[in-house]
């Protein structure tokens, strides 16, 4: 599996996300360097920093934990109208110079709290379609010069931006991820978007997804390289399935029992219905798809887990794999432990093995 392999640090400004068990200096600087290094340590690529109103503020923190490593890659979680196109074009220019090409980036969408930082509320469609502005205009600035653009809901004249984001091969500037499941969601993937994530649905929605989005891209004329798909689940991993779906089961009845109360602005978002509507198809799909989180008040990436082994983990993300999913981010609590774990026990399993050493021509020797 050639696959980016992501981890998930929640940047939270209160402890205890998804039962962390981290209290004191939960989200210092120590400890987010902690994970990260960690992170390195064990194998991963990176991890995707959450963001939100009220909590950290997520560019900050990349930037803290980017200068305190070496190969991790912090996926970076904004929001147009808390950012404009050309502030954050240069912001993560900069970064992504500073750091020889390890930002990426996560656009989200989603309702938040606009009028808490001076944004204007928006319905769906206007949201979308100022992310797609966002977006066209912030490629461009890292791509181009003395950039003129006059949308409907951001322009810029005469921009350039200094430095310019690093560039190697294929890669001109930091790849740009995308969640949603809207039909003005999809149409943002199609023409603006470099990675569509999903969060975890069973394998056939996953497939029907992909390839609405490939006709869809086509139809819309994309002009991008073609669109790249990722996932982001929670994965509990184990040293054997019994105790894996022990542990699952478990955590389940304590969230029953408490009744965790989800946010309204995830009930609201197209795909958080998608994940509450499985449980009603089964509480097990494919392999291990465990939907039983989602009853009792697990959201985004909480709402479905994998449950297994290693290998068996290893194994629907291999069937992930072969649909076309190629970024992978994966997580569970408590955050540091768990990394490590997965880290040690999972992603060997995931990352390509070496081929057979080819056997030395008749009649040679080899050296000693």
């Amino acid at each position: 599996m050639s696959s980016q392999l992501l981890w998930y640090i929640p940047n939270q400004a209160r402890p205890g996300h998804r039962g962390d068990d981290v209290v004191a200096g939960h989200n210092s600087l120590e400890n987010l360097t902690a994970q990260a290094r960690a992170l390195e340590e064990h194998g991963w690529d990176g991890a995707l920093l959450g963001t939100g109103w009220g909590r950290p503020d997520t560019f900050t923190v990349a930037a803290a934990l980017a200068a305190r490593t070496t190969t991790f890659q912090p996926l970076i979680a904004i929001r147009p109208g808390y950012w404009s196109p050309a502030h954050f074009a240069s912001a993560a220019a900069t970064l992504d110079h500073l750091t020889d090409g390890r930002v990426l980036v996560n656009v989200v969408s989603g309702e938040d709290h606009p009028a808490a930082y001076g944004d204007v509320p928006a319905g769906r469609e206007a949201r979308y379609a100022r992310t797609a502005e966002f977006m066209r205009i912030v490629r461009r600035l890292w791509t181009e010069e003395d950039v003129t653009y006059c949308g409907e809901h951001f322009h810029v004249t005469g921009s350039t931006v200094q430095p310019r984001p690093a560039a190697r091969a294929a890669r001109r500037h930091p790849p740009l991820y995308f969640g949603g499941a809207s039909t003005a969601a999809e149409r943002v993937a199609a023409t603006e978007a470099d990675v569509q994530l999903f969060w975890g649905e069973p394998l056939g929605d996953v497939a029907e997804r992909i390839e609405r989005l490939r006709r869809l891209a086509d139809r819309l004329g994309r002009e991008l390289p073609p669109l790249e798909f990722g996932l982001r689940v929670t994965t509990v991993v184990r040293d054997t399935a019994a105790q894996a779906w022990a542990d699952a089961e478990a955590r389940v009845a304590a969230m029953a029992q408490g009744r965790v109360a989800r946010d309204v602005n995830w009930t609201a978002a197209a795909g958080q219905q998608r994940l509450l509507g499985l449980a009603a198809r089964g509480e097990v799909l494919d392999r291990n798809l465990y939907t039983a989180p989602g009853r009792y008040g697990g959201a985004g990436a909480a709402t479905t887990w994998l449950v297994g082994s290693a290998a068996d983990v290893a194994a629907s993300l291999r069937d992930y794999q072969a649909l076309g999913i190629t970024h992978f981010i994966l997580s569970d609590t408590p955050y540091l432990p768990e990394l490590a774990r997965q880290g040690d026990l999972l992603l060997p399993l995931l990352r390509p093995r070496p081929g057979p050493t080819a056997p030395a021509p008749a009649g040679t020797c080899r050296s000693r």
